[in-house]
């Protein structure tokens, strides 16, 4: 199994900053697509920003130019740096990845359990 790990999330004033980390752990061979997701109380999950394996990003309309999404290969890792954030970013984030795993290369796709996000107005 692959197990994801988000970290980094918490209570902000609007405008300023955070960075959230996701680790994925386990009998990983290769993680394609990384991308974080979000969800408010009452709305449906929405995608944030998602990185293909060689380095393709793609955002949602909302987080352009505020949000950047990262990975570190080596360490099986996505970052999410969010900038000038608002109260309407307020949210449980979660971290989702895709790819293959042990001998076999089987294809796997797991989710984080989330981190919250607050931002104060």
């Amino acid at each position: 199994q692959v197990h994801l790990v988000e970290s980094g999330g918490g209570l902000v004033q609007a405008g300023g900053s955070l960075r959230l980390s996701c680790a994925a752990s386990g009998d990983i061979y290769k993680i394609n697509r990384m991308a974080w997701h979000r969800q408010a109380p009452g709305k449906q999950r929405e995608l944030v920003a998602d990185i293909s394996r060689n380095g393709n990003t793609n955002y949602a309309d909302s987080v352009k130019g505020r949000f950047t999404i990262s990975r570190d290969d080596a360490k099986n890792m996505a970052f999410l740096e969010m900038n000038s954030l608002k109260p309407e970013d307020t949210a449980a984030y979660s971290c989702f990845a895709d790819g293959l795993r042990g001998l076999g290369y089987t294809s796997f796709d797991s989710w984080g359990q989330g981190t919250q996000v607050t931002v104060s107005s």
